[in-house]
């Protein structure tokens, strides 16, 4: 029989994405067979699964957490923002289209038989489903037509826990509020609130605790401490760039532009980690320093926009100086696209159709095309014959004299450039810089060799489910869980 068990939260950001990568490992350790579950998500930050699509990095995380491979019936429905007001929708892994924010609000129960067969068909091969919702589950000007929160869960009569961060004050007034305003057939799905990133004496809470649950008439859980090694997971948000610009205090600095619509930005994570590293994520209207080692292009999910905003910025005076000085740069998917001397986008796939001209430091040309190349890769580093464990995840053609020195090599195929002096390269693999070897040999005497990333993700996995076994009654968690039903 299998069970499930939503998990909510009072606002975007409360921990819902860690709580469950936790809860999945943490019962997953206890013999369970756990499946993570995201009906909709919102994200740039996107993984490759074993089924040849993508889902949202979280998802994957939470996989490799449940110590399963991802698949793309965990998140059938994940919007990559390519506008203010627009979105590229990808349904079980594949583009669909893009759309404004407006119509596909209008038109998104359509997906939710989709949503509903995923769900089921990962309740075929597990015993406890974790599903997590998205943003905030009192927007209630938004409750037409859900998918992604009480939608979902009335649809498959899911039980729900809604969690409050505490860290953003107001944690009282927001789970007691979110039962004033939600639906009451709604509200009744909710089984137990919980508060997240408590610092302090938990006891100071008790009468807090109290206090909710009287005013709820469900449970409180909790509180469970703040996890400080959550920093060494790959985040699913953007706004974890919001926290401190600088990574490190490593004498070799890697500067890397912050573009509006940067994507998989997690990339970084392995150079984060390195203790010899400092990694300066560069605001708008800031110059990018001009002691840089290295210039990192990051992905784009609108490269030909982003690379407007890059020369708004400036950016590209402070890139050609940097060259010119022999500095470094690389380029990353989007990034590598706009290190050539065009972007061609003639369908207006990302935006309106038209030809940028790149920045030129590498000779080579893109045609963005409809067809999004979606890979996991193992390449070799043509430099130093290094094995590099990555993914493709792009849509575009790039092809110039410069390919001809390619970056590295899948199979026989040449893969991405490098300029003729060696101090420019672009490749479309992400995920690069978790291979350790490689990533040792690319930075030189500024990586160590004791840092071994992948091992140390999961480490902090089962740390993080240590902690939740510390603070949670997960016996009685489980007990909330109901069985799924299925179609």
């Amino acid at each position: 029989m299998t069970r499930a068990l939503m998990f909510m939260g009072t606002g975007s950001d409360v921990g819902k994405s860690l709580l469950v990568a936790g809860l999945c490992r943490a019962f997953t350790n206890r013999g369970l067979r756990v499946a993570p579950f995201k009906p909709q998500n919102m994200s740039n930050n996107a993984a490759v699964t074993e089924d040849g699509g993508e889902i949202g990095r979280a998802q994957a995380l939470q996989a490799r957490a449940a110590k399963r491979p991802p698949l793309t019936a965990m998140n059938p429905v994940l919007l990559k923002p390519e506008q203010e007001t627009g979105a590229q929708l990808v349904v079980r892994g594949q583009r669909r289209t893009s759309m404004s924010a407006r119509d596909y609000f209008a038109r998104r129960a359509v997906l939710l038989p989709e949503v509903l067969a995923a769900y089921n068909e990962l309740a075929t091969n597990a015993d406890l489903i974790l599903v997590e919702g998205a943003g905030s589950a009192s927007e209630v000007n938004l409750r037409a037509n859900d998918i992604a929160n009480f939608g979902f869960a009335q649809a498959a009569n899911v039980p729900v826990i809604v969690i409050g961060d505490i860290q953003r004050g107001g944690v009282i007034a927001s789970l007691v509020g979110t039962f004033a305003v939600i639906d009451p057939a709604d509200a009744a799905l909710i089984a137990a609130t919980l508060i997240n990133k408590f610092q302090g004496d938990t006891t100071l809470f008790d009468a807090g605790k109290t206090f909710i649950a009287t005013r709820t008439g469900v449970p409180c859980l909790g509180p469970i401490p703040y996890f400080a090694d959550a920093h060494k997971l790959p985040a699913e948000d953007v706004m974890a760039l919001d926290a401190p610009q600088r990574s490190g205090t490593g004498q070799y600095v890697i500067a890397v532009p912050r573009l509006p619509r940067i994507a998989n930005f997690d990339d970084l994570d392995p150079l984060r980690a390195e203790p010899g590293v400092s990694v300066i994520v560069v605001e708008p209207g800031h110059a990018l320093p001009r002691n840089a080692d290295l210039i990192i292009l990051p992905g784009s999910k609108a490269t030909r926009a982003d690379l407007a905003a890059l020369r708004h910025n400036g950016w590209d005076i402070d890139i050609l100086a940097h060259h010119r000085a022999g500095g470094r740069v690389l380029g990353i998917c989007g990034g590598y696209q706009m290190l050539g001397k065009t972007i061609a986008d003639p369908d207006g796939i990302e935006g309106p159709p038209g030809t940028s001209p790149g920045l030129g430091l590498l000779d080579l040309d893109t045609v963005l095309t409809p067809v999004k190349q979606l890979r996991v890769e193992h390449a070799t580093h043509a430099a130093t014959s290094l094995p590099i464990a990555g993914y493709h995840m792009h849509m575009g053609v790039t092809q110039g004299p410069d390919c001809a020195n390619p970056f590295a090599y899948v199979d026989a195929t040449r893969e991405g450039a490098v300029s003729p002096d060696g101090r420019v390269a672009g490749t479309y693999l992400h995920g690069l810089f978790a291979a350790d070897d490689f990533r040792r040999a690319f930075l030189g005497n500024a990586a160590t060799a004791s840092l071994n990333y992948e091992a140390g993700i999961d480490t902090t996995l089962d740390a993080l489910a240590a902690h939740l076994e510390s603070h949670l009654d997960l016996d009685a968690l489980l007990a909330l869980a109901q069985p799924v039903r299925t179609a």
